[in-house]
Order: structure tokens, then sequence, then C-alpha cells
């Protein structure tokens, strides 16, 4: 579904990425950690088509088309979705972001749909306020996942769902982003402390950025020693 081919990318004069390969499948949940500045958030916002991030070498493609070209909006059409780390505050109110999502997404009567959504995100309280202005840390978290899944993406990448949250926010989270691999969307989730991963489902890859560079591409069942020991256990794989 999603292939990111010889990637280098640059912001500025500054190579963030260098040659990063990933494939991901249909229904598939792949994991990437590494750590800060490592150039996971930089690989995502490149795959999403953020102008500052630009692709100097490789290709991205989706299912077979290449997009490396392809605005945001374009690749969103295509069905892919960023969750942001720090999401950009937008002077409306969050309930009109919602209800916008439902009109370009979204057919029929669907006012329980989006009910129900928002009973089980736990963002009532939030309707009414400025987006993301005055949100805790898993409020925005909550959030932000909820606009990303009212896309009805076929991938989504999400960047850093557990950093400052607790860990009731992170269950939650790992439970809606499991839901959404089981539903058969396909999912690239950048962790910083790999927290969540216990909490999901399942993991089907993880890859291991380091200096812009993806050192280790393999089974998942590694997180635990990277948690307790460090990237250094890499040197013994």
């Amino acid at each position: 579904m999603l292939r990111v081919k010889n990637v280098t990318v640059a912001v500025d004069d500054l190579i963030v990425v260098r040659d990063a390969s990933l494939s991901i499948g249909t229904g598939e949940i792949h994991i990437m950690m590494g750590p800060n500045g490592a150039g996971k958030s930089s690989l995502l916002k490149a795959i999403m088509g953020i102008s500052d991030y630009k692709v100097i070498k490789g290709n991205i493609l989706f299912n077979g088309k290449d997009i490396t070209d392809l605005k945001p909006h374009e690749r969103a059409k295509l069905g892919i979705a960023l969750a942001h780390q720090n999401p950009p505050k937008v002077r409306v109110k969050s309930r009109y972001i919602l209800t916008k999502l439902m009109e370009l997404y979204h057919k029929g009567s669907v006012d329980k749909y989006l009910r129900e959504l928002i009973k089980e995100f736990n963002v009532e309280h939030l309707l009414d306020r400025e987006l993301y202005s005055g949100f805790s840390g898993g409020e925005i978290k909550r959030f932000e996942l909820l606009t990303v899944i009212l896309q009805k993406p076929k991938v989504c990448l999400l960047d850093e769902p557990d950093s400052g949250v607790d860990i009731d926010t992170i269950r939650k989270l790992a439970s809606i982003i499991s839901k959404l691999v089981n539903d058969g969307t396909s999912v690239l989730l950048v962790t910083h402390v790999g927290h969540i991963v216990k909490y999901l489902s399942r993991a089907d890859v993880l890859y291991v950025m380091v200096g812009g560079r993806i050192v280790y591409q393999g089974d998942v069942s590694i997180i635990p020693r990277l948690l307790e020991r460090g990237y250094q256990i890499l040197t013994e794989l």
C-alpha cells in the first residue's frame, strides 16, 4: 500500500533523513522508534508532503502510484492522514472542525455516528473551545486522532501519540488504533518512549532511526530490550 524507496529528506539545506526505505501493507501497523532528532517526525511529514520537508532523492508510492510530488491535500484525497505531535492551533471552534470533516468525508445522515465518536473519544467538553486552545496533552492527542479517523484514511501516520500523556490515555489511544488496524487501516506509528506498543493488539514491524537513517528493520520483540538498555543493543543484533 505505502512504499518509501531510498528517500532522502532535507529541511532548507540540512539533510534530516537519509536513504530511508519501508513498505506497509493493508491493515498492518509498523512502529518507528529512535532518539530525539533521529528524523522520525521528519520522515512522516515528508510522506504527507509537508512543504518544508523536501524529498531530494528517492520516491514515495501509494498503491503503486508515485506521489512524491503531490501536495498534502492531494495525498489526503488518496487516503493518507497525519496526526501531528504538536498540531497547529486554529482560531475556530473545535465543533466547526468536526462538522467540516463530516461534510467533506461522510455522506447521508451521520449525526449519530459523530455523537458516538465524540463520546468514545471523551471530547464533548471541548467542542465549544477554540481548537487546541487550553487543551491538556491527552485532550490534544484524542482530538487530533479523532480528526484523523473522520478522514476515513487508508494510511494513518501517527506522530508520537503517546508523548506527554498519562497511562489511561495511552491505553485508550492504543485501543482506538488497534480497532483501526483491525478494520483494515494501515498505520505507521512514531514513538519516542515505546510505552504504547504493549497496549496495541499487535505490531507487525519495528524500524529504528538513528542520525536520520533507518538502522534496524525487523521484529518488534526487541522493544522491551530497547526500553531497558537503550539503542546500544542494536550493535549486538
